[in-house]
């Protein structure tokens, strides 16, 4: 009987190339937001050795902001701009009146202030905008919202256009932000202070600067994701849940690895699917995207601390 109810099926439907295929596109799509979140929290980090707990609400919040600057009559690609100069404004409230006086505080004490930034965000979006789900306006902004079908092996293979777009505008951010570090003069005082605090605030690097600079760039990584993962599934608190998904992709990737994170992501997002569909839903009921991540990260930790990416931390005694 187990033979007839599970094997056959697999046998049948999950063997098909084609079908593999489908839930490789699925994971990959996922894998990329996923990268990008990570990506907020490693650039903050980096720059200031602050582990961001917001960069989740951060998501919630700045797709809030887009949708309800557009309902309240704002044209869409008008409303991304005020969600920009929102975005700003808030990384330059962060440093002033949060990060500023804790200069020189133990990490914990400013890891506890994100925390407090978050459940500050999360109070002043739903005093603002309510807790009911919204639909992103993705047709407004021009994101194509159909499906079309590619035909390997003889069979199918359905793209949602929307994730489409989503993977070449991660794809084109990611190229940029990496140029940005490598190639301009603000992102080389980025990595400097990533490598080095306290050679690059002796050259004059202004870490107050940095740290707007990191916390709008984490900014606009934030809204890119909360509009593509607002068109697959609403604009609600419930986006944040998601959105800490990136936790145990930092884990696998390291803290301060921007190639850790892009992989990270990409390997979390790929592998949950597959043992969803493979392994999850025969064997274990379903559902075990919700914890696979973070099993994953845990077994990854037991043997490297560090992450794959991660540089190993040697203390002198």
């Amino acid at each position: 009987m187990l033979h007839k109810i599970f094997i056959d099926p697999f046998v049948e439907m999950y063997m098909l190339p084609d079908f593999l295929l489908q839930v490789l596109w699925e994971g990959l799509v996922s894998g990329i937001l996923y990268a990008l979140i990570a990506l907020g929290f490693v650039l903050i980090f980096r720059s200031s050795r602050i582990f961001n707990f917001a960069q989740g609400i951060m998501v919630v919040f700045s797709a809030l902001t887009l949708v309800g600057l557009h309902a309240m009559g704002l044209p869409a690609w008008v409303s991304v701009g005020a969600t920009l100069v929102v975005m700003y404004i808030l990384a330059m409230t962060i440093e002033r009146v949060v990060l500023r006086p804790l200069v020189g505080q133990p990490d914990i004490i400013l890891f506890m202030a994100t925390i407090g930034v978050t459940l500050f965000l999360i109070g002043l979006g739903e005093i603002i905008f309510g807790g009911e789900n919204k639909v992103m306006i993705t047709s407004e902004l021009g994101i194509p919202t159909g499906a079309f079908e590619l035909f390997p092996w003889g069979g199918f293979l359905i793209l949602e256009q929307k994730d489409v777009t989503a993977v070449v505008v991660a794809g084109l951010l990611v190229a940029g932000l990496i140029a940005f570090l490598n190639y301009t003069r603000m992102g080389r005082a980025i990595r400097a202070l990533g490598d080095d605090h306290q050679a690059a605030l002796s050259v004059g690097i202004s870490l107050q600067t940095i740290w707007v600079l990191v916390w709008f760039i984490a900014g606009i990584i934030a809204l890119v994701t909360g509009i593509a993962w607002g068109a697959r599934a609403g604009v609600s608190f419930a986006l944040e849940v998601i959105a800490y998904k990136a936790l145990p992709v930092l884990m696998l990737g390291g803290l301060e690895s921007i190639t850790g994170a892009i992989i990270g992501g990409l390997m979390i997002g790929m592998l949950e699917k597959l043992f969803e569909i493979y392994w999850g839903q025969p064997l274990l009921g379903g559902n075990t995207e919700t914890w696979f991540a973070f099993m994953l990260a845990l077994i990854v930790l037991l043997f490297r601390p560090q992450g794959l990416f991660g540089e190993k931390i040697i203390e002198r005694v």
